[in-house]
């Protein structure tokens, strides 16, 4: 594979993740996942990840320890803050408590060293500005702002062949997303999208990606293979 196949995906091990990994992969590039053990409450996406990445057919899949949970400030990160329901923001424009201080920027700056060090010519970041929880690192002016970043602070910028931040699924609703997924087999009830999954991976069902994950699926006229944990009335 040239350097122009070779690109870098950031995988969560959630839905949209997935779907960028399969798009890079239809586009014929030779995809090295890249997912972030940050110090995150919940470790069932981290197993998440590392299994689309074998079943969508990445190159390698590595998994960095980068502890910026120890800052905390985040319900993501912090067992001390709770996560909300769908709908519990304080404000129509507040940033929800979900929000990790810089995660994305961080999390592209990581993928960024990696796609130097292997000569790859993308990075991969499954952002979305449409069906999302209001993040300020999820919309189209940081996308911009990185690139340009990216064009003064590396060695292939400077030399006139700057690495592309590529964030395929930043215009399209979730039903988009779930369409264009299942077009290409990507294992969605591998996925785990929660904010607060139990270590089976199974979802809470109340939180805002439980919320936006449910109603995507029924946008796309797609059945929802999302294991849920069951209520407290339920049992096992």
């Amino acid at each position: 594979m040239t350097r122009q196949n070779r690109a870098v995906v950031l995988v969560s091990g959630g839905l949209d993740s997935a779907t960028a990994l399969a798009l890079a992969r239809e586009q014929g590039r030779d995809c090295h996942t890249l997912c972030l053990d940050y110090g995150q409450r919940q470790r069932a996406e981290l197993r998440a990840a590392e299994r689309v990445a074998t079943a969508l057919g990445a190159r390698e899949h590595r998994c960095v320890r980068l502890d910026i949970g120890g800052f905390g400030g985040s319900a993501l990160t912090d067992t001390r803050l709770r996560v909300p329901d769908a709908g519990q923001h304080a404000a129509e424009n507040d940033i929800p408590v979900t929000y990790v201080p810089a995660r994305n920027t961080i999390f592209l700056s990581v993928a960024l060293g990696l796609a130097e060090a292997i000569g790859a010519s993308e990075v991969f970041i499954a952002i979305n500005a449409v069906d999302y929880s209001g993040y300020p690192d999820c919309r189209p002016p940081f996308v911009e702002a990185f690139q340009r970043l990216v064009e003064v602070a590396t060695q292939a910028g400077l030399e006139g062949r700057p690495i592309r931040i590529r964030a395929p699924l930043l215009h399209w609703s979730k039903a988009d997303i779930i369409a264009a997924g299942t077009r290409l087999g990507v294992p969605y009830g591998d996925t785990v999208s929660c904010y607060q999954p139990d270590d089976e991976g199974r979802a809470c069902g109340r939180c805002d990606a439980c919320a936006l994950r449910r109603a995507g699926f029924q946008a796309a006229g797609v059945a929802d293979p999302t294991r849920y944990r069951p209520g407290p009335d339920e049992g096992e």
